[in-house]
């Protein structure tokens, strides 16, 4: 029997009929919507030939519980092989921009992190598989769709990944308060993975070592600390920033 998860939310079930239909099964929808958005939704999976079910919200909230937005589908979790690093690094034609996250558990701070991911145009988010986050219904959700479509990458040794990636010729910046440089001071329009921590803890330690700079991000104001999704934001955005000038 072919193995099934959940998707849920408008962002992540409409991404996914745009991206990969037909690795859809059936979708719920609450019955007891009929705006727009349903609408809209309804036709694209009757364009994409996708079945879908209208049915009470009880039983939708029995299935997802009460995070669902009105509608869930049923994916196969076998539709897609899981990305590989060195799959996302030889399809590349330009440098590339990854963000790693090191020790990042909450799945909500997951999703934010591959929605900021998809819109700044990093080729890949990596994580590591134990003591992390990893792309469960909530994170899809909270993606917006991203999660479709910026490549999840788990790893079992961080350290490692981050001496591979070094040796590949790519820059590895690990993110930190008490750096002496802040990443407006410094050249950022090469191949860059960006390595972030979790909120309150930051990097580990191995993790620290592994990295060939770290950096600050200047604040100029009365908090101490970012989200990580929010610094990750900034961080990717001064690398496409400076890609655009250099460009230019």
């Amino acid at each position: 029997m072919t193995q099934s998860v959940l998707i849920y939310g408008f962002h992540a079930v409409t991404s996914r009929l745009r991206q990969n239909a037909g690795s859809i099964q059936e979708i719920y929808l609450d019955q007891g919507r009929h705006d727009q958005r349903s609408r809209d939704l309804l036709q694209l999976a009757e364009a994409k030939g996708v079945k879908t079910m209208q049915i009470p919200r009880q039983r939708l909230d029995g299935i997802a519980g009460d995070k669902h937005q009105g509608v869930v589908a049923k994916v196969s979790a076998l539709a897609a092989l899981p990305h590989t690093l060195d799959g996302v690094l030889d399809s590349l034609s330009e440098s590339a921009l990854l963000l790693v996250l090191d020790g990042v558990q909450d799945p909500h701070n997951l999703g934010a992190c591959l929605r900021v991911a998809d819109a700044m145009g990093a080729h890949a988010v990596i994580a590591p598989k134990d003591r992390a986050a990893g792309l469960n219904p909530t994170v899809r959700k909270v993606a917006s769709g991203a999660a479709e479509t910026v490549p999840f990458i788990t790893v079992t040794n961080l350290a490692r990944t981050l001496r591979e990636l070094q040796e590949l010729g790519i820059w590895v910046i690990g993110t930190a308060g008490e750096a002496d440089r802040d990443l407006f001071s410094m050249k950022l329009d090469g191949p860059i993975a960006w390595v972030l921590g979790a909120e309150g803890e930051g990097l580990r330690r191995l993790t620290r070592e592994n990295c060939d700079e770290l950096a600050r991000i200047p604040m100029l104001g009365s908090v101490e600390s970012l989200n990580v999704s929010v610094a990750a934001g900034i961080c990717l955005f001064e690398s496409r920033r400076q890609r655009t000038v250099s460009r230019a």
